[in-house]
């Protein structure tokens, strides 16, 4: 924040009061007006001195963005408003600067917000502390561990969806430089009760759900898991899906958040197998069985969960089995073993689960600080941060409540303590006189529950120890019979109760008046809570598990180690596990975050002064309040103070020059204050009345007030001032400006003049010159002309004497050429006569040669001459008929019928032949050029011409339109994608066609698919499957010879398929329908040949009646299209126009 910038007080802009000190009047009433007054306004947070007061407002506020964070960073408490931020500002700058180890203590009943408290606190130190890899790296590991603790600590309730089921303290370490190095986690008291009984309207543990929900089927099928929470007696199922929960997103963001933590992936297998195991747990069951010797054992029902459990923790069956069905008793050097009865077994198995999940849960915390500890041994700073239940007050409370609400009595006593005596240390440090400050000490109501003799845990360790037979009901009448007297005590049986009117006191009940109230507990339940007991035989079972982590759960388990000594009380533990937590905070600053909630419904805007009343009485805030008003209301550093009222003072007005102190004392002797309402301590003013506050306030919102109409008033003269010095200014400027423009502009008119006349007397100039060029010009114009005639005339001349020259010498070459070639054609047609001359003379000497030979030879060829002409001849003829059949050859095309006529009869048969030699091969070399696809086509064309030539008027139609098969793309089309999804085999046809209503005959549209191994019917518009045929279970399909679109699909009788009977369809591509389905049929191993019936009349089976399908021709009605109608209970008849 830049220097001048406004700082915002806590008194400034004021919603209500931002300090509940500073409330007046103080009363119960005008304390929860106050607060609801803030929460209307969207204030969450208030004070009571240094403790923060946080409303839950169920929604997202825009107050804890980076912006925030930095406006609240180096920043005095009281110096904005009331924000978390403060408080975590102020802890942290104490560790930090003054090497004080700080705890932050959040507390309030389950939904208030304590847990997201606790978030905000923790990523503003992350926000406001160094930066750097490794310190990067532990702040990152600290808030993650949330995510993981969360996941099995928390669970959804009636009053919180993400409700913390134990307690947790986190001591955050810090080096000198004020960056973390690490943690320790601490948890207290796991809800583990809830593993196996859950109250109606909440659920178990997140976890459970979220590996259910967000696990892959893998790993699901690894733990032998379903994602069916029905099938897991620990979940409850009335609120298993919580709104705005995602459970899968959340089951990632665990499993992220364990990586970071630096868990290992075989040890995240390990606690989900545990996780696992714990719901198998829940499914096993048992049965009573009667022994001979009169007794009662229980066996295990179904082995099944049991077999998959022990696979998974590597357990031998038969030892766990035995487990669950004998306890063995050891005293000294004997042994007894008895049997379980059902009740005992189901016992046996609950604290099995419940002991399992909470070790686990421990196991998880120990992980979590070998992860995020410091590394360094040397001498850390510390922050604690304390999120634990507040106190509790339900319809039924149990041991639960009670050692809850113990907790929360040693807090509220330690809480008064520490605000006493940072109180009296003030007021010392300051030295003012302190004054003894009554209130209620609650040391009596703590010492009733842990007093080592009389207390009430130690009573109950008690009972829980002693031989003999113990129950809840001696554990009262003990209760009675010591703390009847004890005044916040009460009882049936106890002098404090007035049991003749006091009908709302049940017998098996006791009731402690606590700091917040009196709480009725019911005393069923809890001596068998606090023995918390885990059978030797259950832990020596698991001690012998093969998995690595259920050796280090149950360690007692192990035969070398037998101990004899019964393990420590549930409330013994609890006990002490508090006692270390009050040393704990005893030694750090402590501060406070109280969590109201404002309503039940978890809804915003909605403010039940009930509720809250009840809240605000048990967490104690009236006593707050009155402890920190007890003494001085108020407290201000010196200079602070005379910053803010000093203007109420002329001597302090506007600066004083001294001490800022001695400027107090002045201030405070001007004003009409009586000295008793004001002290002067070292550094600070203590103010004990907030009258006395608000009388200063409004004094100084008067006096800012006279303040700002001085301030305007100046302001207003500086403004005219301001404005007539700078008309006065700027009339000088423009008066200048005009003067200049003036001269400028009569120096224009004479510059314009100027230019003119001189204009004018250049034109003059030029004119004559040009007059005198002109003359000039045309002379010499004349001069050329003349002469240029002159020299037409004589190069005419000329001309004509060498035209006459050349006419002359062209005559002469011309008759010159006439002349030879007259000479050369007469020597041509001489050489011509003497050629023709001697070829004769040859001719007839070759003749005559031939003659002489033929004459000379003919009888040596009279025997085989005729064959060889004969050959010779028919060789010359075959020749010629080729050649000529070469010339005339038709197209390649398949469809030209085309043939050159044949012009030798004795060739008629190799005419015929090789006409279908060359149609047979340009056939072949036209399906060569076809593709797969294109030759499937063809292929179901010839086969629709087999089946449906001259049988079905609608077939010639149907030939020159492509058999496409997908006419929906059913693979693209993003609106069938879930019907896609649900046919595994590939599509062969898809089309949308109408079935045929069977009671009043009326089409519905649906999607026709047709795959290799079935018919699938389904709804267009929402894609769900209506039915589906398996191609086995079609016997034929019929249609009629018209040229209408009805088919149907005749199912075989008996099949799983013809249950609701036939099919009749209709459709625009029924030639490719049909096809389709014949080749289907034919190609398909597992079926047989599928028939086809063409006929105008079919019988149909309609679940348990026959139908008769009649066709008829009729005229043309709606539209000329195919009608059908149920003429009776027997008969369907479909009108078809009759074609032209």
């Amino acid at each position: 924040m830049s220097k001048m910038e406004v700082k915002t007080s806590l008194l400034d802009n004021m919603i209500g009061v931002g300090d509940m000190v500073l409330l007046e009047p103080l009363s119960e009433d005008s304390f929860i007006e106050n607060l609801r007054k803030r929460f209307d306004h969207n204030e969450i947070y208030t004070y009571i001195g240094s403790v923060v007061i946080s409303m839950n407002p169920y929604r997202s506020l825009p107050i804890f963005t980076p912006e925030k964070v930095e406006e609240y960073r180096n920043r005095n408490f009281y110096e904005l408003s009331p924000h978390i931020y403060a408080l975590a500002d102020e802890a942290y700058r104490s560790l930090r600067d003054q090497d004080k180890d700080q705890c932050i203590l959040i507390t309030g009943e389950s939904g208030a917000g304590k847990t997201e408290a606790s978030k905000l606190v923790m990523s503003y130190v992350a926000a406001v502390c160094g930066k750097g890899q490794e310190v990067n790296k532990v702040k990152e590991q600290l808030l993650q561990s949330n995510p993981v603790l969360e996941a099995f600590g928390n669970a959804k309730t009636v009053r919180n969806d993400n409700s913390s089921r134990f307690g947790k303290y986190m001591d955050i370490e810090f080096d000198f430089k004020g960056d973390p190095l690490g943690g320790v986690i601490s948890n207290y008291l796991l809800e583990k009760s809830r593993v196996v009984k859950q109250p109606r309207g909440e659920r178990n543990f997140h976890v459970f759900y979220q590996l259910l929900s967000g696990a892959s089927d893998d790993t699901l099928k690894k733990l032998k898991l379903d994602r069916d929470f029905s099938k897991y007696n620990y979940l409850s199922l009335d609120s298993a899906v919580v709104n705005g929960l995602d459970d899968a997103a959340n089951f990632r963001t665990v499993r992220n958040a364990m990586q970071i933590v630096g868990f290992m992936e075989d040890e995240v297998q390990s606690v989900l197998e545990l996780v696992a195991a714990v719901l198998k747990l829940g499914d096993i069951e048992f049965k009573p069985e009667s022994r001979c010797n009169g007794t009662d054992e229980s066996r295990i029902k179904d082995k099944n969960d049991l077999k998959e459990m022990c696979e998974l923790l590597g357990i031998e069956q038969s030892v766990l089995e035995r487990a669950f069905s004998y306890r063995t008793v050891e005293a000294r050097l004997e042994k007894v073993s008895t049997t379980l009865n059902v009740a005992q077994a189901y016992y046996a198995r609950d604290a099995l689960a419940k002991n399992l999940y909470s070790r686990l849960f421990s196991w998880l915390v120990t992980r979590i600080n070998e992860s995020i500890k410091a590394q360094t041994k040397a001498r850390h700073k510390v922050m604690g941060v304390l999120d634990i239940y507040g106190f509790e007050i339900f319809e039924d409370n149990s041991f639960e409540q009670f050692i809850i609400n113990y907790c929360n009595e040693k807090l509220q006593q330690i809480f008064i303590e520490l605000t006493l005596r940072e109180e009296q240390e003030e007021y010392v440090r300051e030295g003012i006189e302190w004054t003894n400050i009554e209130y209620f000490n609650n040391a009596i109501i703590c010492d009733l529950i842990e007093n080592h003799q009389n207390g009430i845990l130690a009573m109950l360790d008690e009972e829980c120890l002693r031989p003999g037979t113990v129950t809840d009901e001696t554990f009262l009448d003990k209760l009675n019979t010591i703390c009847a007297e004890h005044q916040h005590f009460e009882s049936r049986l106890s002098k404090n109760s007035k049991f003749l009117t006091d009908h709302s006191l049940p017998h098996n009940c006791f009731r402690i008046q606590h700091y917040a109230g009196k709480v009725l507990y019911r005393a069923e339940g809890f001596v068998d809570k606090n023995n918390d007991l885990l059978y030797r035989d259950l832990s020596q079972a698991m001690y012998k598990a093969n998995h690595s982590l259920i050796k280090q759960l149950f360690p007692e388990g192990n035969p070398a180690k037998v101990n004899l000594k019964r393990p420590p009380t549930a409330g013994f533990q609890f006990r002490a596990s508090v006692g270390t937590l009050m040393k704990n905070l005893q030694t750090k600053n402590p501060n406070y975050i109280r969590c109201i909630k404002p309503n039940d419904k978890k809804a915003s805007h909605i403010f039940t002064d009930s509720l809250v009343c009840h809240q605000v009485r048990y967490l104690g805030l009236m006593e707050n309040v009155r402890v920190r008003r007890a003494g001085y209301a108020f407290r201000q550093a010196y200079e602070p103070c005379l910053e803010r009222y000093k203007m109420l003072c002329k001597r302090t007005w506007p600066h004083w020059r001294g001490p800022a102190r001695e400027g107090v004392e002045v201030l405070m002797a001007d004003l009409p204050v009586p000295a008793e309402e004001f002290s002067y301590g070292r550094s600070k003013i203590f103010i004990r009345n907030p009258r006395t506050l608000f009388f200063l306030e409004e004094r100084r919102r008067q006096c800012l007030q006279d303040l700002a109409t001085l301030i305007q008033k100046i302001y207003r003269g500086w403004k005219c001032r301001s404005h007539f010095l700078l008309l006065k200014k700027s009339q000088i400027v423009v008066a200048a400006w005009y003067r200049r423009y003036a001269q400028e502009k009569k120096y224009q008119k004479i510059k314009s003049a100027t230019t003119v006349v001189q204009s004018y007397t250049r034109g003059w100039q030029a004119r004559k010159l040009l007059r005198e060029l002109k003359y000039q010009k045309r002379c010499e114009e004349a001069v050329t002309t003349i002469s240029a005639f002159w020299h037409g005339t004589q190069a005419r001349m000329e001309l004509r004497r060498l035209k006459q020259e050349a006419r002359n010498k062209h005559a002469v070459t011309v008759i010159w050429a006439y002349w030879q070639g007259t000479k050369a054609r007469r020597e041509l047609r001489t050489l011509k006569e003497e050629a023709r001359r001697k070829h004769a003379v040859a001719v007839i000497w070759a003749y005559w040669q031939g003659l002489k030979v033929r004459r000379e030879y003919r009888k040596f060829f009279r025997a085989n001459a005729g064959k060889k002409i004969y050959d010779f001849t028919i060789q010359r003829i075959m020749q010629k008929y080729f050649l000529g059949l070469k010339s005339t050859m038709p197209s390649v095309s398949p469809i030209d019928k085309s043939w050159p006529a044949n012009p030798y009869r004795f060739l008629d048969g190799v005419h015929t032949e090789l006409r279908r030699i060359f149609h047979l091969w340009r056939c072949k070399k036209y399906r060569s050029q076809f593709t797969e696809e294109k030759k499937a086509v063809y292929e179901e064309k010839l086969e629709a011409s087999e089946i449906f030539k001259d049988k079905k008027a609608l077939y010639p139609s149907s030939v020159s339109q492509p058999f496409k098969g997908d006419y929906l793309e059913i693979s693209k089309n993003p609106k069938y994608q879930k019907l896609h999804s649900a046919v595994d085999e590939k599509v062969l046809l898809a089309d949308v066609v109408n079935k045929i209503n069977r009671a009043n005959g009326k089409g519905t549209a649906r999607i026709f698919l047709l795959t290799k191994k079935s018919v699938v019917l389904a709804d267009q518009k929402t894609g769900q499957v209506k039915a589906s045929v398996p191609l086995p279970d079609l016997a034929s399909v019929s249609v009629s010879t018209q040229s209408d679109g009805f088919f149907a699909l005749r199912l075989k009788e008996g099949s799983a398929s013809a249950v609701k009977g036939d099919f009749l369809l209709s459709s625009d591509h029924l030639i490719e329908i049909i096809t389709k389905l014949h080749r289907t049929g034919a190609t398909a191993a597992d079926s047989e040949q599928l028939d086809i019936d063409i006929s105008d009349e079919f019988l149909l089976q309609f679940k348990h009646d026959k139908v008769c399908v009649k066709f008829i021709q009729g005229a043309p009605k709606n539209g000329n299209s195919v009608s059908c109608k149920r003429k009776n209970n027997r008969l369907l008849e479909v009108s078809v126009p009759t074609t032209a």
